[in-house]
């Protein structure tokens, strides 16, 4: 078994319902469904500490190619094997490789309103929301650039469209989760969805994951990316 408790490395447990839990890391309390063998409770904000950096690194990246420019985010030191620091990578790679396609928007504000909406989805969104967090990132993606709000016509439809295209990829595959795979999942169907439906065509290779090693649930030769 590899760590999964960032403070101890004990196996994590998840509860059925959620309760007030104190955060071994900054001590503010807050409820969570998520704790480890031995008692202790990370916040998603502690687990996430660092992802300040993502913006940085997608300003200096010229990639067209989202899973590459995701790679290097995921090896980045605030990035853990699952986590919600994922459900702000998957866009923000997105918006980078759309940028550097030809995309035509400000990219520094993009990457904010990304990390600023990404950080709202909790960690464990996929198992107790029913809508894997980095499938929601691919929507938040296409929100931003059409620019879409709740009143709007089309944009509002392709957000949606492309939410509901990750998040039944991710699902067709079965759990237990993985947000590596997810990650790359959400990232595959949104460079098909962005060609057809905004006609822009990034670039995407073969896809190849290096953290199997690292996941105790990895479902092994159900991966598509094993």
């Amino acid at each position: 078994m590899k760590d999964e408790c960032l403070i101890c490395g004990a196996p994590l447990k998840y509860l059925e319902n959620d309760k007030e839990m104190e955060c071994s890391i900054c001590h503010k309390k807050g409820r969570s469904n998520t704790v480890c063998e031995k008692g202790h409770y990370v916040c998603d904000q502690c687990h996430t500490g660092g992802v300040d950096e993502i913006i940085g690194t997608c300003l200096r990246e010229t990639s067209k190619n989202p899973v590459e420019i995701l790679k290097k985010l995921m090896e980045l030191p605030f990035c853990h094997m699952h986590g919600p620091e994922h459900h702000i990578m998957v866009g923000s790679a997105l918006l980078t490789a759309y940028k550097n396609s030809g995309g035509d928007f400000d990219l520094n504000k993009a990457l904010s309103e990304m990390q600023a909406r990404g950080k709202k989805v909790p960690g464990g969104a996929c198992g107790f929301w029913g809508a894997c967090g980095a499938g929601i990132s691919a929507g938040m993606f296409i929100s931003i650039v059409t620019g879409s709000t709740p009143l709007k016509n089309k944009e509002w439809g392709l957000s949606n469209a492309m939410t509901s295209e990750a998040l039944g990829a991710i699902a067709a595959l079965g759990g237990p989760r993985c947000c590596k795979r997810n990650s790359y999942t959400a990232i595959v169907k949104a460079v098909e969805f962005v060609k057809v439906n905004l006609g822009i065509e990034m670039e995407l290779g073969k896809i190849q994951c290096t953290h199997s090693e690292e996941n105790n649930q990895c479902i092994m030769e159900r991966c598509p990316f094993k």
